[in-house]
């Protein structure tokens, strides 16, 4: 199953193709299957942090911006590589973090409740 992320100017991801502490915005839109995510977490910004665009401008993450945080399965970061003569396979273990800044609208709960419609024991 794929989730569509669309393209919207309230919303940020950082991932491990981009250096620490680096935002890009969604500019297009896309899809993540799924089938690949180990782990998932919902959670709330609750003090401003300092992060930087793709320029090394800082700029500041208000309060209230809501993340979701996708841990990829490692065999999804896995690629082979030869180290010191040696074949082998080299395991980065991929993530997304989304930031739904606080004017953004509406996305990050469609997004929210579609994970959650995949999970087996609610309470």
């Amino acid at each position: 199953m794929f989730i569509k992320i669309r393209k919207n100017c309230g919303i940020y991801m950082e991932h491990n193709g981009v250096e620490k502490r680096t935002l890009v915005p969604v500019t297009s839109n896309f899809l993540i299957n799924l089938s690949h995510v180990a782990e998932v977490s919902f959670y709330t910004i609750k003090e401003a942090k300092q992060r930087f665009d793709l320029d090394h401008h800082e700029f500041t993450v208000p309060p209230h911006t809501r993340v979701i945080h996708l841990q990829m399965s490692y065999l999804y970061g896995s690629y082979k590589e030869t180290l010191n003569g040696n074949k082998g396979r080299l395991v980065d273990r991929c993530y997304y973090k989304l930031y739904f800044m606080p004017e953004e609208m509406g996305q990050y709960e469609t997004l929210r409740q579609q994970i959650e419609s995949l999970i087996i024991n609610q309470d």
